[in-house]
């Protein structure tokens, strides 16, 4: 470890693929990974592979394909009746890693940046390697996990440089309503905050209208966007994504992938191309299965004597709580992996008014979720959790 820098010698641990439970239990059961189950539909994969044919295996245009770009706006505008310039968007090799670039492109060492919590588990990571401190503005249960203006204004300070906002949420599946975005649009002018908001599961939203924040008066000055095919368009291998935003802030953000991964992916990105053009087909195949699955599993999570729940509005995950257990998140997990053989994510990698929960990914068939419900009910009938 005399090699390591200083800030990787106690990282905690985040979310991963439990490969070493996979091998251990052939009757496991993954309800632990946000990878969607479908593989990607075959009319983009073909689209993909006649572009690659056809000679689109080079570097790009560093800022995104054109082409793409242009879909971009064209879906944006058609779909929130907002329009969009070339200039507006840039194109990153996965939201993930626009999150870090955006991160590296606005801190200084030591600015804040604020998450509302429980939040995905990577931006703590992306805030501090930027050289950022994460601040966390917790939200709670019995709250159905909505934003609470007293501790978000409270926990702002001098050193306050941006807040990062998931919606719907990834873990707790809340999909914030339009007075949640407007009062959040009013603190953030008042107070000259920039706002990135992670959308990735726009067309995972089952309670409501997903609202883009950007298109509140006054605001896309003020927001960047993230968005992904990742989840919208069952493309999570492909790292695809695009940011949305003040060109200024976009131009910059475009250095710094230059000096990371130049471009992104040809090939990817002339498979996105195609995915927006089928958008709405996708969203009818495929999107509405969640729809389904994420009910039943709220249902059976109700029937369950030691879990709680507020039901999720949007994305595929349920965030149940697990305090009448009264174990932690993490032997939790460990115990219905063990004793049950179903796999899920401890609250804790979530922030800290994430223990006591464990997060639930609907990424399994119907016959794999009745059978993973129906193993932990057992575990009460067993009288492992009272």
């Amino acid at each position: 470890m005399q090699y390591l820098a200083k800030r990787f010698q106690n990282q905690a641990p985040g979310l991963s693929l439990d490969t070493e439970a996979l091998s251990r239990y052939p009757d496991l059961i993954d309800l632990s990974i946000g990878d969607t189950d479908f593989v990607t539909d075959e009319r983009i994969i073909d689209a993909a592979m006649k572009d690659a044919k056809a000679g689109y295996t080079h570097y790009g245009f560093p800022g995104g394909d054109p082409e793409l770009i242009d879909a971009i706006c064209k879906s944006w505008s058609e779909d929130f009746g907002q329009e969009l310039s070339r200039e507006e968007v840039t194109v990153t090799a996965s939201s993930c890693l626009g999150m870090a670039e955006a991160l590296f492109a606005i801190l200084n060492p030591g600015d804040e940046v604020i998450v509302t919590a429980p939040y995905f588990a990577v931006y703590r990571q992306q805030i501090e390697l930027a050289g950022g401190v994460c601040v966390e503005v917790d939200s709670y249960e019995d709250e159905n996990f909505r934003l609470h203006e007293g501790r978000l204004r409270a926990s702002i300070t001098e050193k306050t440089r941006a807040i990062i906002l998931n919606n719907p949420c990834n873990p707790t599946g809340v999909a914030y309503h339009r007075e949640d975005l407007e009062l959040l649009a009013d603190i953030v002018k008042e107070k000259g905050l920039l706002l990135l908001a992670d959308e990735i599961y726009t067309r995972y939203v089952f309670d409501g209208e997903f609202i883009p924040i950007r298109t509140l008066p006054g605001m896309k000055e003020h927001v960047i966007t993230l968005n992904s095919f990742s989840k919208n368009f069952m493309m999570t291998g492909w790292r695809i994504g695009c940011l949305i935003g003040p060109p200024s802030l976009l131009r910059a953000i475009e250095r710094i992938n230059g000096g990371l991964i130049y471009t992104s992916p040809s090939v990817s990105q002339r498979a996105a191309i195609k995915a927006l053009e089928l958008r709405e087909d996708l969203a009818q195949r495929y999107i509405t299965q969640y729809r389904e699955r994420l009910w039943y599993a709220a249902d059976r999570i109700e029937r369950i004597s030691y879990m709680s729940l507020s039901r999720p509005g949007g994305t595929f995950y349920l965030f149940p709580g697990i305090r009448k257990a009264k174990v932690s998140s993490a032997r939790f997990c460990q115990i219905a992996l063990e004793q049950a053989h179903v796999l899920l994510s401890p609250g804790s990698v979530f922030g800290a008014c994430g223990e006591g929960h464990v997060r639930i990914a609907v990424t399994q068939q119907k016959d794999k979720l009745s059978e993973a419900f129906d193993r932990l009910e057992g575990l009460a009938k067993r009288h492992i959790f009272s």
